[in-house]
């Protein structure tokens, strides 16, 4: 089995190394991740410019690039074969919600799933980041799971774990995405310059965090693991929006 790696706290990250310890032993790993933080990148591509690929030390390669970027390169121009998994992660921070839609880690995931892919995106639900083994176990076991018997289709699935010890984990459970609040305005300061600037505010805290979300499972001490789609049609919208410009 071949395993792509990548995500989007950088190739330094502990998270992204502790994941390819605890993979190495079921797959041949190949880690293509971004030469720096690019957390809320989403699935933005670099078009203004040409990408360069490096290797580092350790063998992990980065590029100058966002998420999505990585793993684009990677399938389509660096690798010789169609690597069996992508996963991204493990994130500092949970991505469940609303989230998805501007996490760089999910991204990364997605252009995976894209590209025909089965794909996991794994975030640890803390930014204190105490128990990034559990995430790891949680990674290792899905992963062990697909050995044993694939899902058919790719899947594209969104993996949240709590910050906590794996044996305080009480399972795994199947989620739907929650909602979030809406988030906070941006934070006006000035530099030292006397320059107005801009800090985007943080994420609103959770709204729909009922019985069955990702919000509810991680709350409780579960895994939460969400298969997610593509298609952003509203199709409950459809009639409504036709009868709209028909009238």
């Amino acid at each position: 089995m071949r395993i792509l790696l990548s995500n989007d706290d950088g190739y330094f990250a502990p998270g992204i190394e502790l994941l390819a310890q605890t993979l190495s032993d079921l797959a041949e790993i190949t880690v293509v991740a971004p030469e720096r933080d690019r957390s809320g990148a989403s699935n933005s591509l670099t078009l203004d410019r040409p990408l360069r690929l490096r290797r580092a030390a350790n063998g992990f390669h980065f590029v100058n690039g966002t998420p999505t970027d990585c793993v684009h390169l990677a399938v389509t121009g660096m690798l010789d074969h169609l690597p069996d998994m992508v996963i991204s992660g493990i994130n500092v921070g949970a991505n469940m919600g609303d989230d998805t839609i501007y996490s760089g880690t999910v991204a990364a995931a997605t252009e995976g799933y894209l590209l025909g892919v089965p794909s996991l995106a794994v975030s640890l639900a803390s930014h204190r980041a105490l128990h990034f083994e559990t995430a790891a176990q949680v990674t290792r076991r899905l992963v062990e799971r697909f050995l044993e018997s694939p899902l058919g289709e790719p899947a594209l699935l969104n993996v949240n774990v709590p910050d906590i010890a794996p044996e305080a984990l009480r399972g795994i459970r199947v989620t739907r995405l929650g909602k979030r609040h809406k988030a906070e305005g941006v934070v006006k300061q000035a530099n030292p310059r006397g320059e107005t600037v801009y800090w985007v505010g943080a994420a609103g805290l959770a709204q729909d965090a009922g019985e069955g979300t990702d919000f509810h499972a991680v709350d409780n001490g579960y895994a939460s693991v969400t298969p997610l789609q593509i298609d952003l049609t509203h199709a409950a919208k459809i009639g409504v929006v036709d009868r709209w410009l028909s009238a």
